[in-house]
């Protein structure tokens, strides 16, 4: 660890303490937030995105995936591979990307009340919502987390202090922290990334990481590695939302679809067809 990051860490941790002093402010501070982002989400509508330019989305069919066992899986495996994300071998120290969540944890801002028996069994693709109002790039000290023009949420892990701030901003627990490094080995001397893709950056420990569309993929004209998997099946489509000709376009045009928690005023770019 140089010295710079030794030093910010210093000022993080100070500030940490004297912030355990006065939690009312912090807790002030975001309920202020989560009133302005309920003011926006009325003022704009849950799905509202930027009016130019790309944004990108996705539209996750989970009854494809009901449909087709074991798809979610392949697509967990196919993101975590290629991104080079560490298996801890514990829930504890578990860094994903993707996984796989039951209906009642995805959703529990969703009636559960009478729900059809289907849904206890359906495996819920969840990852980074992608939110066009993101909390997690207002939370982040050091532009870590940003925005890019498309609408995706990005991460620059040599930026990242690991505060976790944008942890807690993030009302979707789609962000892992190192706890332990990710180039190491278990007591087995096993390595924590299995088959190392030299084509994408490892991370070091104390670092936040995330989904990111596969934004690496898009540069070079490739889609998400998720969506690749799931091509046949149509179980999620992936594109512009800003273009009305995007098959994702027509997908949300025609289907009925529903949000992560929208009334908060994120604006996900997520959407699920149940």
């Amino acid at each position: 660890m140089d010295s710079k990051r030794r030093d910010f860490l210093k000022i993080a941790g100070l500030t940490a303490i004297a912030g355990i002093a006065a939690p009312s402010a912090f807790n002030t501070l975001l309920k202020g937030e989560a009133i302005a982002s309920a003011g926006q989400a009325a003022a704009g509508g849950h799905g509202a995105a930027a009016p130019t330019g790309k944004r990108y989305g996705m539209v996750i069919d989970v009854k494809k995936f009901t449909e087709n066992p074991g798809l979610a899986e392949q697509c967990v495996s196919a993101c975590h591979t290629i991104h080079n994300v560490p298996d801890f071998g514990n829930r504890k120290d578990e860094v994903k990307w993707i996984w796989i969540e039951s209906y009642e944890h995805t959703f529990p801002t969703e009636s559960q009340y009478k729900r059809p028996d289907a849904l206890k069994d359906m495996p819920i693709l969840t990852l980074c919502n992608h939110c066009d109002n993101p909390p997690c790039v207002r939370a982040c000290p050091t532009k870590a987390t940003y925005k890019k023009k498309d609408g995706i949420v990005g991460m620059d892990y040599h930026r990242c202090i690991g505060c976790r701030f944008c942890m807690a901003a993030c009302p979707y627990g789609a962000r892992s922290f190192n706890w332990r490094d990710p180039r190491g080995k278990d007591a087995n001397g096993q390595p924590f990334i299995k088959a190392e893709n030299p084509k994408y950056p490892t991370r070091m420990r104390g670092v936040v990481e995330k989904c990111n569309f596969c934004t690496e993929r898009l540069a070079i004209g490739q889609i998400p590695a998720c969506v690749e998997v799931a091509a046949q099946t149509k179980a999620l489509v992936f594109g512009d939302m800003n273009d009305p000709n995007s098959e994702i376009s027509q997908v949300l045009k025609t289907s009925f679809t529903i949000q992560r928690n929208p009334a908060i005023g994120t604006h996900p770019s997520l959407f699920y067809i149940i």
